[in-house]
């Protein structure tokens, strides 16, 4: 009986280790940022009220660390740079804390931009794969491309993209990160 009750506590120690290893792994995991999704849903901006998948040019997302948009499952969801940043920065006025944005990066698709009149359009890109956390990506602002808000503020996650882009199209080149209250206001 004592080999029974052995094996039994022996195995009974192994189960709940191996349980407890299990929860921790998932807790670990809990620290790592959320995914990007496809804004391909017909969903509106959360900052401005437009359709996301009716807009030309750069769209992005934002998961909050405690706080979730009205109305839908996070992340919050945006129709332009100009609106990411401009619902970064109202929301951090209340208190709100960017877990992870993430915006398209113009350097791994294939983009165009088309003539309309005397204006140059920025094409969108709504699947999850071209997302980028910003930390990882700079930006072409002042360029005479068209996004959903007028002049796009473009992203891209190779530097050389991004003055390939400048190059052609205008603009100044800068760390999405530093964007700016000023920079967004004139979009």
């Amino acid at each position: 009986m004592t080999d029974r009750r052995q094996f039994v506590t022996t195995r009974r120690r192994v189960v709940v280790g191996a349980s407890a290893a299990i929860a921790l792994a998932g807790c670990a995991g809990s620290t790592e940022d959320p995914d990007p999704i496809s804004l391909t849903d017909g969903g509106s901006c959360d900052q401005c009220g437009m359709v996301i998948d009716r807009q030309p040019g750069p769209v992005g997302q934002t998961y909050y660390r405690e706080n979730e948009p009205d109305g839908h499952d996070p992340p919050a969801r945006f129709c332009s740079t100009i609106c990411t940043f401009r619902h970064r920065f109202a929301r951090a006025d209340r208190g709100w804390t960017p877990q992870v944005t993430y915006l398209t990066d113009y350097a791994t698709v294939d983009y165009s931009v088309r003539e309309e009149g005397d204006t140059r359009v920025l094409s969108a890109h709504l699947t999850a794969e071209p997302f980028t956390v910003t930390e990882d990506l700079d930006v072409v602002a002042g360029t005479d491309v068209e996004g959903a808000m007028g002049p796009a503020i473009v992203p891209f996650g190779e530097s050389d993209a991004a003055e390939a882009f400048a190059s052609t199209y205008g603009g100044e080149i800068i760390e999405a990160e530093s964007i700016s209250r000023e920079l967004v206001a004139r979009g």
